[in-house]
């Protein structure tokens, strides 16, 4: 049969995930795991879209019925990619197209849009989630690491996954949409340089704001994010193992003021206490930051994939949280830590690891939401 093409404004149904902007024609998908929803009947679907990149390529997934069906570097420019053909024309499947690839902050040229559709078929209803997830992480909630050797140390766009990924797996299992909000390096009062810009609370509140670029502004990432228009039910941070790195770096210099950036450790080795507490401040002020944005959804702060240093601090802040808010709704959760086979590419968590670190999360969500 022959191909019809549409854009997304003459399709009904579909779903999106991922902080976006209102605009559909063309949808700009900016985040780790951000997608396009089908439900499909026919036997054949394409799907044309625009990648462009400085320095990293955006690389995309296709998922047929949960399923991992294909992952590829998407060519720069325009592109019609076939996602599936020569299926049964009756059955109804499930397809969600994806952006594998981060948001690369450091990349002012990285963007992945989809600009049409063509199919021989119909585009069937796509039921509501069941439970809503939003997770904020760094490489590890990125998936850095997930693809590759483990031998592989280069960085690049490619050992990125949002599939093979606890966030994935995790939402899977509980049959939930997710958003991601993750960038490699970052944390919550510093990255792992010490760099203090590079710090998630910075932009929470943003579509995509820890982007560079005119045209990422002028495609919207650097607008308010509508959070009335989509609330997670439960929020899981996995934040403060660069916080920890950054302990273990040379002086960081803000290149606008001159002033330079610390986190130092004792004599004795120890994470020093002056820096801790601005830590754990910073910490406090995201904590209530998320819970302005969100003001039903329970916070779970897990961490401990790439060892545990910080725990101490990380419950310290969190109880001094709840202890001036009176919230209840916020947990500390440990993760299992990464160790041996569950090591991936470039000494990230590999499959192992993060299919453990999702076991743990879906057992303390259903605990949550029950």
């Amino acid at each position: 049969m022959e191909l019809k093409e549409y854009d997304l404004t003459q399709i009904e149904n579909y779903r999106v995930w991922g902080r976006t902007t209102r605009e559909r024609n063309p949808l700009t998908l900016f985040w780790t795991g951000a997608a396009l929803e089908l439900n499909m009947r026919a036997s054949e679907l394409w799907v044309e879209v625009r990648s462009d990149y400085d320095t990293y390529e955006v690389w995309m997934d296709i998922v047929i019925n949960h399923v991992l069906t294909q992952r590829f570097m998407v060519p720069r420019g325009r592109s019609r990619l076939c996602v599936y053909r020569m299926m049964n024309a009756e059955e109804v499947r499930n397809v969600r197209i994806i952006r594998d690839t981060q948001a690369m902050s450091d990349d002012p040229g990285t963007r992945l849009q989809i600009l049409k559709l063509a199919t021989d078929g119909s585009f069937e209803s796509v039921p509501e989630p069941q439970i809503k997830l939003e997770f904020i992480g760094d490489s590890i909630t990125s998936g850095e690491g997930a693809t590759g050797a483990r031998s592989e140390q280069d960085w690049i766009s490619g050992c990125f996954s949002a599939v093979d990924n606890y966030a994935f797996m995790t939402a899977a299992a509980l049959n939930a949409e997710y958003h991601s909000i993750s960038q490699s390096g970052w944390g919550i009062h510093c990255a792992w340089d010490g760099n203090t810009y590079h710090a998630i609370p910075k932009y929470y509140e943003q579509i995509c704001g820890l982007l560079q670029g005119s045209e990422n502004r002028r495609l919207g990432a650097f607008e308010h994010w509508d959070f009335a228009s989509w609330q997670p039910d439960v929020i899981i941070m996995n934040l403060g193992t660069n916080d920890a790195g950054s302990f273990d770096q040379p002086d960081w210099t803000d290149p606008q003021t001159g002033i330079t950036h610390t986190m130092r450790r004792d004599a004795d080795g120890r994470m020093d206490k002056e820096d801790l507490a601005v830590f754990e401040q910073d910490a406090c002020r995201f904590l209530k930051l998320l819970r302005k944005c969100n003001p039903e959804s329970h916070i779970i702060w897990c961490y401990g994939m790439l060892g545990n240093e910080l725990m101490p601090a990380i419950r310290m802040a969190a109880k001094s949280y709840a202890g001036e808010s009176g919230d209840d709704r916020v947990e500390v959760l440990e993760l299992p830590d990464t160790q041996g086979d569950g090591f991936g590419a470039r000494s990230h968590p590999g499959h192992q690891s993060h299919t453990r670190t999702a076991e743990v999360l879906i057992q303390e969500i259903r605990r949550i939401l029950k």
